[in-house]
């Protein structure tokens, strides 16, 4: 699989990595065996990044992938922090840090934390120094080794990228989510900053297995959050109508090359976004996380079916989603 530098962590990861939120809680019940075999299957395909959360099963998927990734150094392991507790500024001081910093390193089983990242906080968090300073005070005491961001929007984005210590900004990028194309991409790149790209294929509307049939457990998000009751509605289908997001796979589907499915299609579509270090597809059991891996491996996807993508966009998706985030 090929590599590229995390942005200011220097770390080499794989294009390809996988996001374990589905691992911990919120998509559905998965085992810890069907955990650590879809663990397994990921890093047999050469993915070398996990991103995890503290509150991904209130912790669970922390420690499942703490302890697989034991023993093996190859791994970086990101985890993200500050949504255990109220969303409010005033939560984001250097004592709260440390509580969480202490636990999520309990729960992974180590001493230094590859990458922390704080939980899309609130947006004037992103514009206080003094939560930065903590952030540089565990680098410096190596209770983790580099920091970054997950956030909600391009505007918090580009506060975090102009943060001299902020390694990577973690966001939402994918076909139904272009505007981070204009302005978030670009200033990463002239930044050094890594670009984690997150809900790579919209809750799974983007791998074309839907339909206006489908239903969802009671205990996945895509069932009690189609309109942001729990948190950003935007994490949720990447915030589309479901409805519209079915349209505009319809639309997607004539582009997929011979051979490959629809979710190779899209994850290939972000890798070939300029600045872009990773991207982070979920997936419920070994051979989701082996054939979402294999997307890397897929040719560059020529002009002409970027425009297209970037048509139906334009048409189907904008309206709804371009403004808000």
């Amino acid at each position: 699989m090929e590599q590229r530098t995390l942005g200011r962590t220097g770390r080499q990861v794989g294009t390809v990595g996988l996001g374990a939120w589905q691992l911990g809680a919120d998509w559905g019940q998965v085992t810890e065996d069907d955990a650590v075999a879809t663990l397994s299957a990921a890093v047999e395909a050469g993915v070398t990044f996990i991103d995890t959360a503290d509150v991904y099963g209130d912790g669970r998927s922390e420690q499942i992938v703490g302890r697989f990734a034991k023993g093996r150094p190859e791994l970086t392991v990101a985890t993200k922090m500050g949504r255990r507790m109220d969303q409010v500024p005033s939560n984001y001081v250097m004592s709260n840090f440390r509580a969480w910093n202490e636990r999520s390193r309990r729960n992974l089983g180590v001493d230094t934390i590859d990458l922390v990242q704080l939980h899309c906080p609130p947006t004037p968090v992103y514009s206080t120094d003094a939560v930065f300073d903590a952030l540089d005070t565990l680098v410096a005491e190596r209770k983790i080794a580099a920091y970054g961001v997950s956030v909600e929007t391009c505007e918090e984005a580009l506060t975090a990228i102009a943060r001299p210590g902020v390694a990577s900004v973690q966001i939402i990028l994918n076909a139904f989510r272009l505007k981070p194309l204009e302005r978030v991409l670009p200033a990463a790149r002239a930044a050094g900053v890594g670009i984690i790209a997150r809900v790579p294929l919209a809750s799974g509307l983007l791998s074309g297995r839907y339909d206006e049939h489908t239903t969802f457990a009671p205990d996945d998000h895509r069932t009690y959050n189609r309109h942001g009751e729990s948190f950003d509605v935007g994490e949720t289908f990447s915030g589309v109508d479901f409805a519209t997001g079915l349209e505009a796979v319809r639309r997607l589907a004539p582009l997929v090359p011979p051979g490959a499915t629809m979710a190779q299609f899209a994850l290939r579509w972000i890798l070939d976004q300029e600045g872009v270090s990773v991207v982070i597809p979920g997936a419920r059991n070994p051979a989701q996380a082996a054939a979402n891996a294999s997307a890397a491996a897929l040719p560059p996807l020529d002009a002409a079916v970027l425009k297209a993508v970037q048509d139906v966009y334009d048409e189907l998706i904008r309206p709804q989603v371009h403004h808000r985030w």
